[in-house]
C-alpha cells in the first residue's frame, strides 16, 4: 500500500497524526454487544506541544503579538519598583528637610491684642538658644501697596521697564535656616541687620532679567527710587523656595522703610536637628515671649510616613492606570491574532473534530496558543521592567527596591492576559462544525 503525504495540517504532518492516531474512536472487539465509542483524549503534552508549535510556526508574528502584553507586564514591574525605590528615598529626603523644619506663626490679632508684630527684637538668638536648633529667623512679605514697588537696574525709567517681584524681610538667620546655594556674593551679616544697611540678595533668575552678571562692579538696584547695593545672587534653597522669586531686604531696613508688616504677616523659620523638631515647636513659643506664649502658633513637621504614603499611592494609580492600559491593548492584540489563526486553519480543525477530536480539545488548543503568547510576554517585560528598576537606580545612586511578589506575580498576569484574550477565539473555534470546516 502506498503511502500519502498529509498536506493539509499547516506544515506538521509527523505531530498532527500522532495527535489524531490517539484522538481516532476505538470500537468494541467482535462478539460485543453494542456500539459504545470511548471517548478521545489530549493529553498535556500534546498541548503543550501543539501550542508550541502554534506560536513558533509564525515567530514574527507571534513576537508581535506578544509586544502588548509586554509593555503591559513591564510597565507593571517598572511602576511597583520605582515607586518602592523612590519611597525610600522620599523618607530620607524628608528626614533631611521636612522633619528638620518648624514653622512659627504670630497670632497676636487672633488673641484681641493691638500687636502688629509680636516677635521680639532678639527673637532670633531666643529661639536658636534651645537645644537642637541650628538656625532661626523671622521673616514677612512687605505690603507695597500703595508704592511704587518696581524694581530696576537704573534710576530712572517707566514701570513698565522694571520687574514686578515680591519684597521679603528676613533676617539672617532665617536666610541661613533656608539653606541657600550662592552663584555670587553673601548673605547679608547682622551687622548689616542692626544698622538697616541698603543691601538686598536676588534670585539668580532676576538677575538676568536685571542684567547684573557679576557683583565685581558692586552693582545696585532700585525699588521705586530707593537704591539697594546687591550683595548676593542666590542660585538656589532647599526651603522657601519663593525666596528666589522675591528681593530679600533685612528686617530693620524693610521697618525703616516700608513700615511694620500687617498684623499676622510675620513668621519665623526654624532648622533642627534630626529628631529635635516636635521638642523645639513645643519650647518655641515660651522661648520667645513667657509673658504671651498665646500670641504664637509653632507648626511641627508633617509625619513623613503619611506623607510618603499619600506621595506613593498617588504615584501608583497613577503608572498602574498606564499599566493596565498597556495589558488591554496587548490582550487585544493577542486576541485579534488568536482568532485571525483560527480562521487560517478551519481545515485543520474541521479535519480534527471529523476524526473524533471534542469541541472542548480544540478549546484547550487555542487558549493554550494564546497563554503561551501572553506567558512569554509576561515573562520578557518582567524581565525588563527588573533592568529599567536597577538601570535608574544605578543611574540616579538609589538603592533598587523590588518586592520578591511583584517578580513572581508578573508573568502571571501576562498568562491570565493571554487566556481571557483568547476565549473568545478558542469558543468561536470550537463551534466550527466538521462538515462545514472540510467544504472550504
Amino acid at each position: 500500500m502506498s503511502r500519502h503525504r498529509d498536506t493539509g495540517t499547516g506544515g506538521r504532518p509527523a505531530r498532527l497524526r500522532r495527535v489524531l492516531r490517539r484522538a481516532v474512536p476505538r470500537w468494541p472487539g467482535r462478539g460485543r454487544r453494542g456500539t459504545a465509542v470511548e471517548p478521545s483524549v489530549l493529553t498535556a503534552r500534546d498541548l503543550l506541544g501543539e501550542s508550541l508549535a502554534g506560536v513558533l510556526q509564525r515567530p514574527a508574528r507571534s513576537v508581535l503579538t506578544a509586544l502588548g502584553t509586554v509593555l503591559g507586564v513591564g510597565t507593571f514591574v517598572a511602576i511597583l519598583g520605582l515607586t518602592a525605590t523612590t519611597s525610600s528615598q522620599i523618607d530620607s529626603r524628608f528626614n533631611a528637610l521636612t522633619a528638620t523644619e518648624v514653622n512659627i506663626e504670630d497670632v497676636a490679632l487672633e488673641q484681641n491684642e493691638f500687636v502688629r508684630l509680636a516677635f521680639p527684637d532678639d527673637a532670633d538668638a531666643r529661639v536658636e538658644r534651645l537645644g537642637g536648633v541650628e538656625h532661626a529667623g523671622v521673616y514677612w512679605t512687605v505690603d507695597t501697596r500703595g508704592t511704587d514697588a518696581t524694581v530696576r537696574s537704573s534710576p530712572v525709567g517707566d514701570a513698565a521697564d522694571g520687574e514686578r517681584a515680591g519684597i521679603t524681610a528676613a533676617s539672617p538667620g532665617a536666610i541661613e535656616a533656608a539653606v541657600p546655594h550662592m552663584a555670587e556674593g553673601r548673605i547679608y551679616d547682622a551687622y548689616a541687620e542692626r544698622t538697616a544697611q541698603p543691601v538686598v540678595l536676588i534670585g539668580a533668575g532676576m538677575a538676568r532679567r536685571l542684567g547684573i552678571t557679576t557683583l565685581e562692579t558692586r552693582p545696585a538696584l532700585f525699588i521705586g527710587d530707593q537704591p539697594f547695593t546687591v550683595v548676593g545672587i542666590i542660585d538656589d534653597v532647599e526651603r522657601k523656595a519663593d525666596l528666589l522669586l522675591s528681593v530679600v531686604v533685612p528686617l530693620s531696613t524693610a521697618l525703616k522703610t516700608w513700615g511694620e508688616p500687617k498684623s499676622g504677616g510675620a513668621r519665623m523659620l526654624v532648622a533642627t536637628e534630626m529628631g529635635a523638631a516636635r521638642q523645639v515647636a513645643r519650647l518655641a513659643a515660651t522661648a520667645l515671649r513667657p509673658d504671651h506664649p498665646e500670641y504664637f502658633k509653632s507648626v511641627p513637621p508633617p509625619d513623613p510616613r503619611t506623607l510618603r504614603g499619600n506621595v506613593t499611592d498617588d504615584l501608583q494609580q497613577l503608572f498602574l492606570l498606564l499599566a493596565a492600559i498597556c495589558l488591554i491593548i496587548g490582550a487585544v492584540g493577542i486576541a485579534n491574532t488568536t482568532l485571525v489563526a483560527v480562521l487560517e486553519r478551519t481545515g485543520e480543525i474541521g479535519l480534527r473534530r471529523a476524526l473524533g477530536a471534542r469541541g472542548g480539545h480544540i478549546t484547550a488548543q487555542f487558549l493554550a496558543e494564546s497563554g503561551a503568547m501572553g506567558a512569554l510576554g509576561g515573562l520578557i517585560g518582567t524581565s525588563l521592567g527588573t533592568l529599567t528598576v536597577v538601570g535608574v537606580a544605578i543611574a540616579r545612586d538609589w538603592t533598587p527596591v523590588l518586592h520578591t511578589s511583584t517578580v513572581a506575580a508578573a508573568p502571571l498576569i501576562g498568562l491570565a492576559t493571554g487566556v481571557v484574550a483568547g476565549l473568545y477565539p478558542a469558543w468561536r473555534a470550537a463551534r466550527i462544525q466538521p462538515a462545514e470546516a472540510l467544504r472550504r
